[in-house]
C-alpha cells in the first residue's frame, strides 16, 4: 500500500470493481476501504478461527522472469498479504499477543510452502479510542519473520497496527506498510521503499 494509492480517487476504478467493494456501517472503515480497494480484495464481517474482524482484505501477486517470450517463463514467485482489522474498546498487549498467535496458526493452515512461495504477510489492525503507551511500545518494537525450510520456501511475517482515529495517532510494526491507509488524517512517516517496490526490485531485475 503506497502513498500514491492512498491519494487516488475511487472513481478511477471501473464501475464493476467499485460495486464489488462492500459498504460498512462505519464511516471510518468506509473511508479506509476507499484507499485499500486499489490493491486488496475486500470483505466485511469475516470470522477466522472464532475471531471476528470488521474488515478483511487479500493482496496477491505473482511475478515471473521471461526468456524472450512470455510463454517461456521461469522463476515464478508468489507474494500474498492477508489483512484483518477490527474495532476494540481498549487494546492490550495480551490482545496483540493473541493476534500474533493467530497469525502463526493461519500460516500453518494457509501457506503452501514450496519453491514458488516468496512471502506471505498477516497484518492485524486494531482501531481504538486511544493507544496505551505499553501497546505503542510493543507494536513499534515488534518484528516477527519466519523462514520456511531455511528460506528455501520463502518466509512469512506477522505485522501489527493500532490506530486511534480520534487522537489522530497510529503505531505500526516495522513491515506494516498498509498502516498508511488507516491514518486518514495524514500518512505515517513513509518507509524508504514500500513492499511492492522492494518485491519488484527483488524479482523484476
Amino acid at each position: 500500500m503506497t502513498d500514491a494509492d492512498a491519494a487516488r480517487d475511487p472513481e478511477e476504478l471501473p464501475a464493476e470493481i467499485r460495486e464489488s467493494v462492500p459498504t460498512w456501517d462505519d464511516e471510518y472503515f468506509d473511508r479506509v476501504s476507499d484507499r485499500l480497494m486499489f490493491s486488496y480484495d475486500l470483505e466485511r464481517d469475516r470470522a477466522v478461527r472464532g475471531e471476528r474482524f470488521d474488515l478483511y482484505g487479500e493482496l496477491r501477486m505473482l511475478t515471473q522472469k521471461q526468456f524472450f517470450h512470455p510463454a517461456l517463463s521461469y522463476a515464478d514467485h508468489e507474494a500474498e498479504e492477508y489483512l484483518f482489522a477490527r474495532r476494540t474498546d481498549r487494546p492490550t498487549v495480551a490482545d496483540l499477543e493473541a493476534l500474533v498467535e493467530l497469525g502463526h496458526d493461519l500460516a500453518d493452515d494457509w501457506i503452501t510452502a514450496d519453491e514458488e512461495h516468496y512471502e506471505t504477510k498477516f497484518t492485524f489492525v486494531l482501531v481504538a479510542e486511544a493507544v496505551p503507551e505499553d501497546v505503542a511500545s510493543y507494536v513499534e518494537g515488534f518484528r516477527d519473520r519466519t523462514l520456511l525450510k531455511y528460506g528455501y520456501y520463502g518466509h512469512y511475517e506477522v505485522n501489527l497496527v493500532v490506530v486511534a482515529p480520534g487522537d489522530e495517532r497510529a503505531v505500526a510494526s516495522e513491515q506494516a506498510d498498509v498502516a498508511n491507509a488507516f491514518a486518514l488524517w495524514g500518512d505515517l512517516e513513509p518507509e524508504p521503499e514500500g513492499f511492492l517496490s522492494r518485491f519488484a526490485k527483488r524479482f523484476w531485475t
